[in-house]
């Protein structure tokens, strides 16, 4: 599944998102959901979250 819906994604599921500076070469990085920071309910780019890590990133992937 894809990150562009906030209602597939919750608190605690494991994701690949990617980061503002691996936006270019596509690398992803793995963790679990601690917040959702994107309001609305859908994003063409991916659902921004915090992962409990603390990384900051778009939903690319739901695991």
């Amino acid at each position: 599944m894809n990150g562009q819906n906030r209602s597939d994604i919750s608190p605690g599921i494991q994701v690949n998102i990617v980061l503002k500076q691996d936006q270019r070469t596509g690398k992803l990085t793995n963790g679990i959901v601690k917040d959702i920071l994107t309001k609305s309910s859908f994003h063409p780019h991916g659902i921004k979250v915090r992962l409990q890590d603390g990384f900051v990133g778009r939903v690319k992937e739901i695991l």
